[in-house]
């Protein structure tokens, strides 16, 4: 059987491990479990008389009159049984299997179990109940309970709250209305019937009667119309041992896996900590063969694709680069340098009025400089980059020809470099001028100020965008994809700068005053195609990770089959 013999490979996600309880109740109530067991026990005596002992039982419980004649239950038709049973097990209506033990109005004091006095992750009651006086009962407040039963909440049923009453009271308990109380007769396991109202084909079945939106429920009418599978009390005991065994195995193994997953996160925590503030080409040299062993979960993925960002634009990934430049001798012309012609060329196009003439953003100061820069690299803002493109605040109302329209849609948080894009809205040459449409040179690099920052990208061709993107066109030698990392780099810097309205917006003195660190125009160059090289490798690392997963769904689909369509 698949689903036991590939425990190890099935918990390797803990989300597996509920899915996996609910496949080990489906064997369970199937008689799949014990097949071996029926084997080596022949002479046992089948369900069938067993259900006719209970008929008995409650006949003579009911002429005693310690329980209420029950109103006889519609006989099981072909319709309703969902699969095969072993030979000696037998379907039977809830109703006709148990017993209740009515109701009461508490005439003293009494240990209350509602809804919120369930565990429904071990099935059991919490240990302090509340004890209540008669005057302070709530209305609710009837439904005798006692060791040995099992108890359903008929409100929310999909939430489980069901457990098996494993002690006595004193004072006596007595239970919310909101649950049905359900006796096994004869010896027959309270556990078994527990685990069997867990299964998901009971589930499916409560489902199908629930009422109600705001508060979804079942009535113990159609509760105990329900069928369920009943096989041999001596082998309702053996298949409460066997999914206590193995509901165990499933605990221990989601156990072992929580802890390597914490394992491999506090690895990466560190070591992704020692990039950052350490010598990182040493560290570097060390991470790499761990990758495959460590970055196994997206979340590690994504933490090494923000430190790769965060070294990049602090000149980490590139002290080698430097190293090897100083002592061949090459000069490498500084960002100071390169920004006195940005702003030279910038005078140039306000002269031929191509750009407007920009209001001075405040200096920078030492407090702002959140680390110290390379040799050779400067403090500037976003705008000393480049020069700003805001689109007009009106929509177009018409989109009818080549220019791709662009919104926050298109873009996302992923490294991409350049973005290529055929929407379905693009704008004709007139429909650019009759709405006074912004147009938006190819390199240049869009941003979102709305809502989700660091939503970024470059523009492989001329496009167009509504006003919630932001444009930046380089100029000089500056890099668009560096700029483009310097956005990625700064989203938490962006949200925090955001003006605090309903949705977060930054306006265009805000998305141009972003503190940025500028690298010579040779090493923005060597930055860029070493991020790239990086995030191939953590796309890599995703495309893994994604295919271990599906390797471990198909698996689970497998037996899911198996346990479905194998009856």
């Amino acid at each position: 059987m698949q689903l036991l013999q590939h425990f190890k490979e099935l918990t390797i996600h803990p989300k597996n491990s509920k899915e996996l309880k609910g496949l080990i109740l489906q064997l369970a109530v199937q008689g799949k479990l014990t097949q071996q067991w029926r084997a080596d026990n022949l002479a046992v005596e089948p369900a069938s008389v067993l259900i006719e002992e209970i008929k008995e039982k409650k006949e003579q419980l009911s002429k005693e009159k310690k329980i209420k004649k029950e109103k006889p239950l519609p006989l099981i038709t072909p319709e309703e049984i969902p699969y095969q049973l072993p030979s000696s097990w037998e379907w039977c209506r809830l109703g006709t299997y148990i017993h209740n033990f009515g109701q009461k109005k508490p005439n003293k004091k009494f240990e209350y179990i509602d809804v919120a006095s369930v565990d429904n992750r071990r099935g059991v009651l919490i240990e302090d109940l509340n004890i209540i006086s008669p005057s302070e009962a709530p209305s609710r407040a009837r439904k005798i309970v006692q060791s040995g039963c099992v108890i359903y909440s008929t409100v929310r049923p999909y939430l489980l709250n069901i457990a098996v009453i494993d002690r006595d009271f004193s004072p006596e308990a007595i239970a919310s209305t909101a649950f049905a109380v359900l006796n096994p007769l004869l010896d027959c396991s309270e556990y078994y019937l527990y685990h069997t109202l867990r299964s998901l084909f009971f589930i499916e079945y409560v489902e199908s009667c629930m009422k109600g939106v705001a508060y979804p429920a079942i009535n113990d009418s159609n509760l105990l119309k329900g069928v369920i599978p009943i096989p041999p009390i001596e082998e309702q005991k053996a298949i409460v041992e066997t999914v206590n065994q193995l509901f165990a195995e499933v605990e221990q193994l989601e156990e072992q896996t929580r802890a390597r997953i914490q394992l491999k996160e506090d690895f990466v925590t560190s070591a992704l900590l020692d990039l950052a503030t350490k010598d990182t080409a040493d560290e570097w040299s060390f991470l790499q063969p761990h990758f495959q062993t460590f970055f196994t979960e997206k979340s590690a993925v994504k933490n090494l694709r923000e430190t790769v960002l965060q070294l990049a634009v602090q000149g980490k990934l590139t002290q080698k680069w430097r190293a090897s430049r100083k002592l061949s001798g090459q000069d490498v012309e500084p960002a100071a340098v390169l920004l006195e012609k940005i702003k030279a060329e910038k005078e140039q196009l306000i002269k031929e009025k191509k750009i407007k003439k920009e209001k001075p953003l405040p200096a920078i100061t030492e407090e702002e400089m959140p680390y110290e820069l390379p040799e050779g690299w400067e403090w500037c803002r976003m705008r000393d980059l480049s020069y700003s493109i805001v689109p007009n605040r009106d929509k177009p109302k018409s989109f009818t020809g080549g220019i791709t329209w662009l919104t926050t849609r298109n873009l996302s948080k992923k490294h991409s470099h350049i973005i290529h894009l055929e929407a379905d809205k693009k704008l004709s040459s007139s429909e650019i001028k009759e709405y006074n449409a912004r147009l938006l040179p190819p390199y240049s690099v869009v941003m979102s100020c709305v809502g989700q920052f660091g939503q970024s990208a470059v523009l492989d061709k001329e496009y167009s965008c509504n006003q919630q993107l932001h444009c930046f066109v380089p100029l000089g030698h500056i890099n668009s994809f560096y700029i483009n990392y310097l956005i990625k780099n700064g989203e938490s810097v962006y949200k925090d700068m955001a003006n605090a309205t309903t949705i977060a917006y930054l306006n265009k003195t805000k998305c141009e005053s972003l503190l940025v660190s500028l690298p010579p125009s040779d090493e923005q160059k060597t930055i860029v195609e070493m991020v790239k090289s990086l995030m191939a490798l953590c796309d890599q690392l995703e495309q893994e990770i994604e295919q271990n997963t599906q390797q471990v769904e198909q698996l689970m689909q497998s037996c899911l089959k198996e346990v479905f369509e194998g009856n």
